[in-house]
Parts: C-alpha cells; sequence; structure tokens
C-alpha cells in the first residue's frame, strides 16, 4: 500500500521544497510588509486631516466651503469634509492594497522563479555526490568506480565537508579491495611452490621400484588432489587478473577463439562422451587474447563437464554479431544438455566457489571459479555474461562484448 502511494503520488523533489518554503516565506514577509504599510498609511491620512483641519488648543477655527453655489460653514462644512476624506482614504486605501497585491504577486513570482534557479545552483554540489555515487554503484564491479572522486571546488562549507568525506570514504575503499587483490595474488604464487614440491615428491615416492601397488593408489589420490589446488590456485590468480579492467587491447574475433577452444577441448569431450558443435560466424571484437580464450574455455568445458553421461550429450558453440544501439556486440553462446538447473539458482552459478549439484567433494575436478572468471572477464572487456535454463536441461550462456570499431 505505501508502495502504491508513492507511485500515485511521488514526493516532491529538495529543490522544489525549498524553492515552495523560500516562496511561502517571501509572500508571507510581503503580506506583513502590505499590512505594516497600510496601518502607517491610515495613521498618516488620519493626522494629516485632524491637523490641517482642528483647532489648536485655546484656539477657535471657522470652516466654511461653497459647494454648488451653496455656502456652507458650520458642522455642515465639517461633516462635508469628513466625507470627502472618507472618500479620499477609500480611494487610497484601494489603490494601495489593490497595486500592492499586485506588486506582490508579481515580485512574489520571480522571487519563486529566482529561488528555485539558488536552490538549483545550491544543490548543484550534492548532485554531483548524487551522481558520482550513482556511477559508483552501476559499475559492473563495485571495485571499478572506487577509482572516481568528487574533488568538490569551493568555499569550505558542510556540502565541501560531504564530498571530502565522500572522497576519503571511497579512497579507503578502493585501497582495501587493491589491497584484497594483491593478497589473492601474492597467496595464490607463494602457495603454487609448496604444490609443485608435493607434486614432485609424491611422483618420486611412486615411481620407485620398491613402491607397492598401495603407495600407488595413494599418490594417484594425492596427485588428483594436488591437481585441483593447482586450478584452485591459477583460478585465483586469473580471478584477480581479470578483475582489473583492460587498458591494453588488440583485435581479436572470438570465431578464431571458439575454432581454437573446441580443438582443445576435442579430448575432453570425447573421453567425456560429448559431441560437440560448432556454428561460428565472424564476431571481432577488441581485448585481451589470452583472457577472450579462458573465456571461451571455460564455457565450453563448463558444458562438458556438466552434462548427462550416457552417450547422448552434446555442447553447442555460437559466435556471433548482434546489432544495437551502442553499436552492436560479439557474442559467444554456449548451450548444452545436462541436468535441470532452477531459475533461481543461475545467479549462485557466477558467484567463486559455487558448484551446481552435489560436485562438491574434495576431488572434483571443478574449482568452482569457471563462470566467475568468465564474467569476470566480460567485465573488465566492457561486456556482461547472462545464463538462462535450457528447455529439457542444460544451460545457455551468452557472453556479450563489445564489437570491435571499424
Amino acid at each position: 500500500m505505501n508502495v502504491l502511494r508513492r507511485l500515485v503520488r511521488p514526493r516532491p523533489t529538495l529543490r522544489l521544497r525549498l524553492t515552495l518554503l523560500y516562496g511561502a516565506v517571501f509572500m508571507l514577509a510581503g503580506l506583513t510588509l502590505l499590512g505594516v504599510t497600510y496601518l502607517l498609511f491610515n495613521q498618516q491620512l488620519t493626522n494629516s486631516f485632524e491637523s490641517r483641519f482642528t483647532a489648536p488648543p485655546g484656539r477657535v477655527k471657522q470652516l466654511f466651503f461653497v459647494e454648488n453655489g451653496v455656502r456652507l460653514s458650520g458642522d455642515a462644512a465639517y461633516e462635508w469634509l469628513r466625507q470627502q476624506e472618507l472618500k479620499l482614504r477609500g480611494a487610497a486605501v484601494t489603490s494601495l492594497l489593490t497595486q500592492g497585491l499586485i506588486a506582490l504577486v508579481v515580485v512574489g513570482a520571480a522571487a519563486v522563479l529566482l529561488g528555485w534557479v539558488v536552490a538549483g545552483r545550491v544543490l548543484r554540489p550534492l548532485h554531483r555526490v548524487t551522481e558520482t555515487a550513482r556511477r559508483i554503484a552501476a559499475a559492473p564491479m563495485a571495485e571499478r568506480g572506487l577509482h572516481e572522486r568528487i574533488a568538490l571546488e569551493g568555499p569550505d562549507d558542510e556540502v565541501k565537508t560531504l564530498a571530502d568525506t565522500f572522497d576519503t570514504m571511497v579512497e579507503r575503499l578502493d585501497q582495501s579491495f587493491d589491497g584484497q587483490r594483491r593478497f589473492v595474488a601474492n597467496a595464490s604464487h607463494e602457495l603454487r611452490t609448496p604444490l609443485t614440491l608435493n607434486r614432485a615428491l609424491v611422483e618420486l615416492a611412486m615411481h620407485r621400484r620398491t613402491a607397492s601397488a598401495e603407495i600407488k593408489d595413494l599418490g594417484e589420490s594425492l596427485l588428483e588432489i594436488n591437481a585441483r589446488h593447482e586450478r584452485l590456485i591459477s583460478g585465483l590468480l586469473l580471478l584477480a587478473r581479470s578483475e582489473q579492467e583492460v587498458s591494453d587491447r588488440s583485435p581479436v574475433d572470438l570465431a578464431d577463439v571458439v575454432t581454437h577452444v573446441v580443438r582443445q577441448t576435442a579430448a575432453d569431450a570425447h573421453d567425456s562422451k560429448v559431441t560437440v558443435y560448432e556454428v561460428t560466424a565472424q564476431a571481432p571484437t577488441a581485448g585481451d587474447a589470452l583472457l577472450l580464450e579462458r573465456l571461451v574455455h571455460n564455457l565450453v568445458e563448463n558444458g562438458i563437464r556438466h552434462n548427462v553421461d550416457d552417450g547422448t550429450g552434446w555442447v553447442r558453440v555460437v559466435s556471433r554479431t548482434v546489432a544495437g544501439e551502442s553499436g552492436g556486440q560479439a557474442e559467444v553462446e554456449v548451450s548444452n544438455t545436462g541436468p535441470s538447473v532452477p531459475p533461481y539458482d543461475i545467479p549462485q552459478l557466477f558467484k567463486p566457489f559455487h558448484r551446481h549439484g552435489a560436485e562438491r567433494v574434495i576431488t572434483a575436478r571443478s574449482a568452482g571459479l569457471g563462470l566467475s572468471i568468465v564474467r569476470s572477464v566480460a567485465v573488465a572487456h566492457g561486456g556482461d555474461v547472462r545464463a538462462r535454463p535450457r528447455e529439457g536441461g542444460g544451460l545457455v550462456v551468452t557472453a556479450s562484448l563489445p564489437l570491435a570499431p571499424h
């Protein structure tokens, strides 16, 4: 009900409320001034009449007038004079009130207009703060817009204090995100060395002549776990790298990337008994070729891995261009057969370390970073990724990137 009321009766803006308040105060002050002027004018007329036609104390003033050939004197002359005073007073008061009200309305309208302009100038710094906050909030990832600052110039007043406080807050958030990315990258680099050493020691133990079958089986399990940890760390490194905007871009045709990735994943598709269909058309874009290859590779690998295991599974990879208002987009669409995915679970698939279904055992091949890396790479190139359930099971995932300029 409250939402409906807001839609029916939207709240006025702060600028409009300030303008109306300023106009109301001005009109009240104008009416007060007009009333005081009326009282002073009325009093001045009375004093002027009494001083001109009333005799001083101790003296007698005789009044006589000739009106239409008739001589008036005494009380008749005074009554005639009083009637003239009333007519004069009425005409003067009517003129004062009428013209005063007209002038008040005209000046009040000009004051309201001036108040609207002044309120706009006063609120302009606040609009700048709001626009900056909206740009940061509208960034595909929060940390992408944290480099912006308001940098408001002007007198050191409350508005500038607010803008400077906002800049300080954004700067601290930016430093926090940078520190988090550096920590992930450094930790991933540091963890690679012991994992490499572990793999070498396990392989050495497995290839000894005295190694028993139990030791070899244990070694295979340890190597699988070690390989999964290496994939996890590589994914973290790639995720940390892809979350930085790509500045050095080169022309890339997504059709060539699709063809290359399909060939790379042919062995995995054969082992999983999944057929990969390739439908390519030119889809030129610009960016980091290695990151874009990883984007397509993760999509295809995800489609192969999360598929049916009865030998009838398939993955369809399509590259194309789509016209749009902003110059068009280059797209890669990967659809596959597989288990049914509820629509409410799709947003969770793009979060790091999330896996659909029951694949949560420690020996699982997936590190849970595939689609999160896809989204990070797409956003770093100014694009986006969307997914929807496919009828009959599986997913349809589409990565959209800006079309390369001609």
